[in-house]
């Protein structure tokens, strides 16, 4: 037998949460290696960078319950259990968006102009493919995009909003959203992996394999680009790396 069919093999024998995360494992360490993240994670990041950041985090954030409601509502019948678990995602997640917003308004934003502002051509792209997906593909990719933000929100929130809230002086009340996904998405992970365990139709675990790729490059592509169009000021309330 050959390695790649002896892979296969393996895999279909994994419960399909396991193998979700090893088919996607390059993605995700592609998305977690973005110098911006990096810098993040140390400290390293001027407040421009934090408010552009949660700004793009609005702009698709805001989309969460809408697209929660399009893809409960496009499900097939056999799926049923899967549109009980997606209300209850959209319990969970109604009003986050307005927790980003008083975030920046912690960090001296306008709050009213980051409602009204226009989201990035990268936050655009992926909330349309998001969209997407679910209208014209398998509805059950959206879960895809689920694992993306949700997986990256443990990896990183807590922790990120330690370092930048000590680097930057902000205050605390300015990592609302960070502090708050970083926790809750700790519990999202564990009700997320039972579902997905659950499905057991090919064609639905392929198209969350797929889309989960697709999301990776997608919300990489927010940070990659979250600079453009912006003069950095120095970095007076940044520390230098030693």
């Amino acid at each position: 037998m050959t390695t790649a069919a002896s892979n296969a093999v393996s895999n279909d024998r994994m419960p399909f949460h396991d193998r979700l995360l090893d088919e996607t494992r390059s993605e995700r360490a592609s998305l977690l290696s973005i110098p911006i993240i990096q810098e993040a994670l140390a400290g390293h990041i001027r407040r421009e960078d934090y408010i552009a950041f949660l700004t793009e985090a609005f702009h698709h954030v805001r989309h969460t319950v809408p697209l929660l409601m399009a893809c409960g509502a496009r499900l097939p019948a056999r799926l049923e259990w899967l549109r009980t678990a997606v209300g209850e995602y959209i319990e969970e997640e109604m009003g986050h968006h307005e927790w980003i917003l008083d975030d920046l308004a912690a960090c001296g934003a306008d709050r009213d102009a980051s409602e009204r502002s226009q989201p990035a051509e990268a936050t655009e792209l992926m909330v349309a493919y998001a969209y997407d997906t679910i209208a014209r593909g398998n509805p059950v990719g959206f879960f895809g995009m689920v694992l993306v933000l949700e997986g990256t929100s443990v990896a990183l929130a807590t922790r990120a909003a330690e370092t930048i809230e000590t680097s930057l002086g902000l205050p605390r009340n300015a990592f609302t959203y960070l502090r708050s996904h970083g926790d809750l998405d700790v519990e999202h992970t564990g009700f997320y992996e039972r579902l997905m365990n659950q499905l057991d139709d090919e064609d639905d675990r392929r198209a969350v394999v797929h889309a989960a790729k697709r999301f990776y490059k997608l919300y990489g592509d927010v940070f990659r680009t979250l600079r453009e169009g912006r003069e950095l000021a120095p970095r007076d309330a940044v520390q230098e790396a030693a």
